[in-house]
């Protein structure tokens, strides 16, 4: 592949005023190629001191959400800071809030403001409980959105005490990825239109959003029986929603390798059957068809018995060799410590290099045939980018950005 030299996303142009993680809703955006700009305060988003691992004195976070995005500093409690705010967002397509709902329009630069600036302005709030609700001021971090939504169960230890348990974050990824679809959308109606927006997105409303699977089937159990069922394989008895009637699967379930688990997942008959001819064991196949579809042969512990000695007779990677060339459904159960020793993320994944990037970083993972996305610069320090896009994107010359910065514009 060759390094594209017109990303999918040149031309367009997006002011962000962020704060901590919301900021990953622009990241998406200057992946795909976008001209991000991050306003800051004169001090700075104190996300470069957030969570860890500390870099070399800088958070994993702040290289991650901000890579590729330039810096400029400007006090907005200042005429001449809101001006050039303004100038910004005159030939922008898009502006990012990601901050309490309100901020910028406290400083006169809310979407009413700017619209009659530049009436194609797309703007986008993007907070943690969105701007309607009685939780709408209500301070957050990231994971309050995953228990919000019912997505994390509480956990307790030894001595009796509630923690949060280790888990994956849903809400603060999946409410900018969402927030980055949407802006983009906008974009596509006001080039067209001549007609801008103003969106906002709740960080807990996608992650409820993801999780609607649980959430729905929770609803669609609340009517009577006999129109609400379970699978035919199970003889349409109600299962636990999601994840959770996984738990008595044995066709579908996890087992012990010899050198550590593997997820199998021959639920269609057709794939059980394959595994079998693959094992030497049809007598398996003969006693237990089951049925076409969804089978997970649930409660079945006679059967569980025979595949747990089945699986632990092979490695991991054995299995999914073989799982590949007799066609049945089987995976790698990695940790995120280990996923980065995997075949198949190591080919899907070249990581961008601490070197250049300050952490080993994952790259966005859209593929562009016979193409590759250009890497992001590295995530700036405050006021990096202040001269240069005063000059180069806004045109000032040397009096003006002087003048600016006497005024106490630039912090």
């Amino acid at each position: 592949m060759s390094q594209t030299s017109h990303a999918p996303l040149a031309g367009v142009r997006v002011i962000e005023s962020s704060m901590l993680g919301p900021a990953a809703i622009t990241t998406h955006l200057a992946d795909l190629g976008a001209d991000v700009i991050k306003v800051e305060s004169p001090s700075g988003d104190y996300v470069r001191e957030m969570t860890w691992p500390i870099i070399n004195g800088i958070s994993l976070l702040h290289f991650h959400i901000n890579r590729g995005k330039k810096s400029i500093t400007l006090d907005l409690r200042t005429e001449e800071g809101v001006e050039i705010y303004k100038d910004l967002v005159r030939d922008a397509d898009i502006v990012i809030e990601a901050m309490r709902p309100g901020s910028l329009a406290r400083r006169g630069l809310g979407y009413e403001d700017l619209k009659e600036v530049n009436p194609k302005i797309v703007f986008c709030s993007i907070s943690g409980y969105g701007m309607t609700g009685p939780y709408q001021n209500l301070p957050s971090h990231g994971i309050a959105f995953d228990t919000w939504a019912g997505i994390i169960n509480p956990a307790y230890d030894e001595d009796g005490f509630c923690f949060i348990p280790e888990h994956a974050s849903i809400g603060m990824h999946s409410g900018p990825m969402m927030g980055a679809m949407g802006v983009l959308a906008g974009v596509i109606r006001a080039r067209e239109t001549g007609e801008g927006c103003m969106m906002e997105i709740g960080q807990s409303d996608a992650a409820a959003y993801m999780d609607w699977y649980r959430s729905e089937s929770w609803m669609a159990y609340e009517r009577p029986e006999d129109e609400v069922t379970g699978n035919k394989a199970d003889d349409y008895v109600r299962r636990a929603p999601g994840t959770a009637g996984m738990k008595e699967g044995v066709r579908y379930q996890m087992y012990e390798s010899s050198d550590g688990h593997v997820l199998f997942m021959a639920s269609e008959q057709a794939f059980w059957k394959n595994f079998c001819e693959a094992m030497g064991r049809m007598e398996m196949f003969e006693k237990w068809p089951g049925s076409k579809f969804a089978d997970h042969a649930r409660n079945n512990r006679e059967m569980q018995i025979e595949l747990r000695d089945i699986f632990k007779s092979k490695s991991s990677e054995e299995w999914i060799e073989l799982g590949n060339e007799k066609n049945f459904p089987i995976a790698p159960v990695n940790t995120p410590k280990t996923i980065a020793e995997d075949p198949q993320f190591r080919d899907r994944f070249p990581l961008y290099p601490h070197e250049k990037h300050g952490a080993e970083m994952l790259p966005f993972p859209l593929k562009i045939a016979e193409e590759e996305l250009p890497a992001p610069s590295m995530a700036p320090t405050v006021g990096e980018h202040n001269d240069q896009v005063l000059g180069e994107v806004l045109g000032y010359d040397d009096q003006k950005i002087a003048a600016f910065k006497k005024a106490g514009a630039l912090g």
